[in-house]
Protein backbone atom coordinates (compact mmCIF):
# COMPACT_ATOMS: atom_id res chain seq x y z
CA UNK A 1 0.00 0.00 0.00
CA UNK A 2 0.91 3.33 -0.35
CA UNK A 3 3.17 5.37 2.07
CA UNK A 4 2.63 6.01 5.57
CA UNK A 5 0.88 9.46 6.56
CA UNK A 6 3.25 12.60 6.47
CA UNK A 7 5.68 9.90 5.52
CA UNK A 8 6.84 9.60 9.19
CA UNK A 9 8.58 7.28 11.62
CA UNK A 10 6.49 4.65 12.63
CA UNK A 11 5.62 5.35 16.33
CA UNK A 12 5.38 3.26 19.14
CA UNK A 13 3.92 3.54 22.62
CA UNK A 14 5.63 1.69 25.48
CA UNK A 15 3.13 1.02 28.59
CA UNK A 16 5.65 0.20 31.28
CA UNK A 17 5.78 1.03 34.67
CA UNK A 18 8.95 -0.21 35.24
CA UNK A 19 11.02 3.39 34.50
CA UNK A 20 14.35 1.35 33.58
CA UNK A 21 12.97 -1.03 31.37
CA UNK A 22 10.40 1.52 29.42
CA UNK A 23 13.61 4.09 29.13
CA UNK A 24 15.83 0.75 28.09
CA UNK A 25 12.99 -0.08 25.63
CA UNK A 26 12.77 3.51 24.39
CA UNK A 27 16.24 3.98 23.43
CA UNK A 28 16.95 0.60 21.83
CA UNK A 29 13.41 1.51 19.72
CA UNK A 30 14.73 4.80 18.77
CA UNK A 31 18.51 3.47 18.11
CA UNK A 32 16.06 0.98 15.24
CA UNK A 33 14.90 3.88 13.35
CA UNK A 34 11.28 4.27 15.47
CA UNK A 35 9.81 7.18 17.41
CA UNK A 36 8.43 6.39 20.82
CA UNK A 37 5.69 7.47 23.49
CA UNK A 38 5.87 6.80 26.93
CA UNK A 39 3.03 5.70 29.27
CA UNK A 40 3.73 4.56 32.77
CA UNK A 41 0.38 3.42 33.76
CA UNK A 42 -2.80 3.06 31.90
CA UNK A 43 -4.75 6.24 31.97
CA UNK A 44 -1.64 7.85 30.65
CA UNK A 45 -1.92 5.54 27.65
CA UNK A 46 -5.74 5.84 27.11
CA UNK A 47 -5.07 9.92 26.79
CA UNK A 48 -2.67 9.44 24.55
CA UNK A 49 -5.71 7.57 22.25
CA UNK A 50 -7.60 11.29 21.87
CA UNK A 51 -9.37 13.11 19.34
CA UNK A 52 -6.58 13.44 16.59
CA UNK A 53 -6.34 10.20 15.12
CA UNK A 54 -2.53 11.34 13.77
CA UNK A 55 -1.85 11.60 16.77
CA UNK A 56 -2.54 7.97 17.74
CA UNK A 57 0.47 4.86 18.33
CA UNK A 58 1.15 2.80 15.34
CA UNK A 59 1.87 0.16 17.52
CA UNK A 60 1.32 -0.34 21.23
CA UNK A 61 3.97 -2.54 23.71
CA UNK A 62 1.59 -3.06 26.60
CA UNK A 63 2.73 -4.06 30.26
CA UNK A 64 0.01 -6.14 32.16
CA UNK A 65 0.93 -5.01 35.77
CA UNK A 66 -0.02 -1.59 35.62
CA UNK A 67 -0.96 1.29 38.34
CA UNK A 68 -4.12 2.93 38.72
CA UNK A 69 -5.81 0.52 35.77
CA UNK A 70 -4.41 -2.92 34.65
CA UNK A 71 -3.22 -3.65 31.23
CA UNK A 72 -6.19 -5.83 30.43
CA UNK A 73 -8.59 -3.39 30.93
CA UNK A 74 -6.21 -0.45 29.08
CA UNK A 75 -6.50 -3.17 26.07
CA UNK A 76 -10.10 -3.46 26.35
CA UNK A 77 -10.13 0.16 25.93
CA UNK A 78 -8.36 1.09 23.46
CA UNK A 79 -9.87 -1.68 21.22
CA UNK A 80 -13.40 0.35 21.18
CA UNK A 81 -11.94 3.13 19.47
CA UNK A 82 -8.47 1.58 17.61
CA UNK A 83 -7.50 -1.57 15.95
CA UNK A 84 -3.54 -0.60 16.64
CA UNK A 85 -1.39 -3.60 16.89
CA UNK A 86 -0.55 -4.24 20.39
CA UNK A 87 2.16 -6.47 21.90
CA UNK A 88 1.54 -7.84 25.61
CA UNK A 89 5.17 -7.65 27.61
CA UNK A 90 4.36 -9.18 30.94
CA UNK A 91 5.69 -11.73 33.48
CA UNK A 92 2.33 -13.00 33.89
CA UNK A 93 3.18 -16.21 31.63
CA UNK A 94 0.03 -18.52 32.69
CA UNK A 95 -2.02 -19.80 29.94
CA UNK A 96 -5.22 -18.14 31.34
CA UNK A 97 -3.25 -14.37 31.04
CA UNK A 98 -2.24 -15.12 27.04
CA UNK A 99 -5.70 -16.45 26.08
CA UNK A 100 -7.36 -13.51 28.10
CA UNK A 101 -5.23 -11.13 26.36
CA UNK A 102 -5.79 -12.25 22.84
CA UNK A 103 -9.47 -12.52 23.66
CA UNK A 104 -9.58 -8.77 24.51
CA UNK A 105 -7.71 -8.04 20.90
CA UNK A 106 -4.13 -8.34 21.74
CA UNK A 107 -1.98 -9.37 18.32
CA UNK A 108 1.36 -10.78 20.21
CA UNK A 109 2.16 -12.00 23.50
CA UNK A 110 5.86 -12.13 24.64
CA UNK A 111 7.09 -13.09 28.29
CA UNK A 112 9.35 -11.52 30.16
CA UNK A 113 12.46 -11.29 30.65
CA UNK A 114 13.42 -10.90 26.90
CA UNK A 115 15.68 -10.29 24.56
CA UNK A 116 15.65 -6.38 22.85
CA UNK A 117 16.74 -8.12 19.79
CA UNK A 118 13.60 -10.67 20.11
CA UNK A 119 11.00 -7.35 21.26
CA UNK A 120 12.45 -6.16 18.04
CA UNK A 121 11.68 -9.22 15.90
CA UNK A 122 8.30 -9.58 16.90
CA UNK A 123 7.60 -5.74 16.14
CA UNK A 124 8.57 -6.19 12.50
CA UNK A 125 6.59 -9.07 12.14
CA UNK A 126 3.42 -7.82 13.33
CA UNK A 127 3.94 -4.54 11.62
CA UNK A 128 4.19 -6.51 8.27
CA UNK A 129 1.23 -8.33 9.16
CA UNK A 130 -0.69 -5.50 9.81
CA UNK A 131 0.40 -3.07 7.32
CA UNK A 132 -2.94 -2.10 5.78
CA UNK A 133 -4.49 -1.02 9.44
CA UNK A 134 -2.25 1.29 10.00
CA UNK A 135 -0.93 3.14 6.81
CA UNK A 136 -3.24 5.43 5.25
CA UNK A 137 -2.80 7.53 1.82
CA UNK A 138 -2.35 11.01 1.97
CA UNK A 139 -2.95 14.00 -0.32
CA UNK A 140 -2.12 17.10 1.50
CA UNK A 141 -4.09 18.15 3.99
CA UNK A 142 -6.30 15.10 3.52
CA UNK A 143 -5.99 11.27 4.27
CA UNK A 144 -8.10 8.46 3.92
CA UNK A 145 -7.69 5.04 6.06
CA UNK A 146 -9.17 2.67 3.36
CA UNK A 147 -10.35 -0.10 5.91
CA UNK A 148 -12.50 1.88 8.35
CA UNK A 149 -13.65 3.91 4.92
CA UNK A 150 -13.32 7.42 6.97
CA UNK A 151 -11.37 10.77 5.90
CA UNK A 152 -9.62 13.30 7.61
CA UNK A 153 -8.36 16.33 6.91
CA UNK A 154 -5.55 17.83 9.00
CA UNK A 155 -5.94 14.92 11.17
CA UNK A 156 -9.21 15.44 11.82
CA UNK A 157 -12.38 12.90 10.61
CA UNK A 158 -14.46 14.90 7.93
CA UNK A 159 -18.11 14.27 8.41
CA UNK A 160 -19.00 12.27 4.66
CA UNK A 161 -22.53 10.71 4.17
CA UNK A 162 -21.86 7.70 2.63
CA UNK A 163 -22.22 9.20 -1.04
CA UNK A 164 -19.84 11.80 -0.17
CA UNK A 165 -16.92 9.32 1.03
CA UNK A 166 -17.92 7.48 -2.52
CA UNK A 167 -17.45 10.80 -4.38
CA UNK A 168 -14.13 11.99 -2.90
CA UNK A 169 -12.93 8.42 -2.97
CA UNK A 170 -13.41 8.47 -6.47
CA UNK A 171 -11.59 11.79 -6.69
CA UNK A 172 -8.17 10.45 -4.60
CA UNK A 173 -8.50 7.52 -6.43
CA UNK A 174 -8.27 9.86 -10.02
CA UNK A 175 -6.12 12.37 -8.35
CA UNK A 176 -5.06 15.08 -11.50
CA UNK A 177 -7.62 13.16 -13.94
CA UNK A 178 -10.11 15.13 -15.29
CA UNK A 179 -13.38 13.10 -14.74
CA UNK A 180 -16.87 13.51 -16.72
CA UNK A 181 -19.82 13.96 -14.26
CA UNK A 182 -21.39 11.19 -16.75
CA UNK A 183 -18.40 9.14 -15.08
CA UNK A 184 -19.26 9.70 -11.79
CA UNK A 185 -22.85 8.27 -12.15
CA UNK A 186 -21.84 5.05 -13.87
CA UNK A 187 -19.03 4.57 -11.14
CA UNK A 188 -20.78 5.42 -7.96
CA UNK A 189 -24.72 6.04 -8.91
CA UNK A 190 -24.83 3.28 -11.15
CA UNK A 191 -25.51 2.55 -14.94
CA UNK A 192 -29.16 2.47 -13.67
CA UNK A 193 -29.25 5.90 -12.12
CA UNK A 194 -32.43 7.67 -14.01
CA UNK A 195 -31.39 11.19 -12.17
CA UNK A 196 -29.20 14.36 -13.89
CA UNK A 197 -25.78 15.17 -13.47
CA UNK A 198 -27.15 18.27 -11.07
CA UNK A 199 -26.91 15.23 -8.50
CA UNK A 200 -22.86 15.07 -8.93
CA UNK A 201 -22.57 19.13 -8.63
CA UNK A 202 -24.52 18.97 -5.63
CA UNK A 203 -22.10 16.19 -3.60
CA UNK A 204 -19.38 18.31 -5.16
CA UNK A 205 -21.03 21.12 -3.74
CA UNK A 206 -21.43 19.61 0.05
CA UNK A 207 -17.40 18.12 -0.23
CA UNK A 208 -16.22 21.48 -1.01
CA UNK A 209 -17.80 22.85 2.13
CA UNK A 210 -16.97 20.30 4.27
CA UNK A 211 -13.32 20.34 3.25
CA UNK A 212 -13.38 24.30 3.51
CA UNK A 213 -9.81 26.00 2.35
CA UNK A 214 -9.31 23.27 1.18
CA UNK A 215 -12.11 22.50 -1.23
CA UNK A 216 -10.22 24.09 -3.92
CA UNK A 217 -8.21 20.75 -4.07
CA UNK A 218 -11.52 19.89 -6.39
CA UNK A 219 -11.10 22.45 -9.89
CA UNK A 220 -14.52 22.91 -11.93
CA UNK A 221 -13.38 21.71 -15.54
CA UNK A 222 -16.27 24.14 -16.97
CA UNK A 223 -17.99 22.17 -19.79
CA UNK A 224 -16.82 18.82 -18.77
CA UNK A 225 -16.67 17.75 -15.34
CA UNK A 226 -14.21 18.28 -12.31
CA UNK A 227 -10.53 17.50 -11.46
CA UNK A 228 -8.92 16.29 -7.79
CA UNK A 229 -5.48 17.85 -7.26
CA UNK A 230 -3.16 19.09 -4.05
CA UNK A 231 -2.83 22.66 -4.59
CA UNK A 232 1.12 23.36 -2.73
CA UNK A 233 0.04 26.77 -2.05
CA UNK A 234 -2.03 25.41 0.40
CA UNK A 235 -1.65 28.49 3.19
CA UNK A 236 -2.37 31.15 0.48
Amino acid sequence: MEERAANRKIRIMVVEDEEKLCSTIQEYLQLSGYTTMEALNGIEALRMFGSREDEWPDLVLLDLMLPIMNGFDVLSRIREKSNVPVIILTAKCSEEDQLRGFSLGADDYLVKPFLLSVLKAHIEALLRRTSGAIRRKSYGALSIDDKAHKIFLNGQLIPLTPREYEVLRFFMDNEKIVLKRDRFLDEIWGIDYSGTDRSVDTIVKQIRLKLGKYGKYIDTIYGIGYRFEVKEDEDN
